[in-house]
């Protein structure tokens, strides 16, 4: 919002010399200088100073302008270094590991226990089940 209002400062005079923005004209507006042209952005404030060369107009940004660009632009330099060196880092991060021979004896012992628990409870629900109803031979059809 400072760059707007230090741009706006700096085209102010220019503005009020010069015929204001009609309704309907385009969203930049020109001014003439000494060394050329003044461009304001009326939607996002900004001043470019446009020099004609060559029966060609070249805009270049304002100092303080330029100044704001170069900082966020350092910023962004800056997170995208960090964010491919913390890529790099976790792609090395990812190899999968294998577990030890002590974590794979504690995991058998584990299922071996439950194995035996679940063996059990079968066992016992089979002999419940006799002692209600015995089982009775199968007559033998031919």
């Amino acid at each position: 919002m400072r760059k707007v209002i230090a741009g706006l400062a700096f085209v102010s005079p220019l503005l009020l010399a010069g015929p204001g923005l009609a309704e309907g004209e385009g969203r930049y507006q020109m001014e003439r200088t000494a060394e050329g042209f003044v461009r304001l952005d009326t939607v996002t404030g900004e001043v470019s100073l446009c020099k004609e060369a060559s029966g060609q107009m070249a805009c270049r940004m304002a100092a303080d302008e330029r100044a704001a660009f170069e900082v966020e632009l350092d910023s962004l330099t800056r997170r995208v270094e960090a964010l491919e060196k913390a890529e790099k880092s976790a792609l090395s991060d990812d190899k999968p590991r294998l577990p030890t021979d002590e974590e794979i004896d504690r995991t058998m012992g584990i299922m071996e226990r439950m194995m035996r628990r679940l063996m059990a409870i079968v066992k016992n629900l089979e002999g419940e089940e006799e002692k209600i109803a015995p089982q009775q031979p199968v007559p033998e059809k031919t």
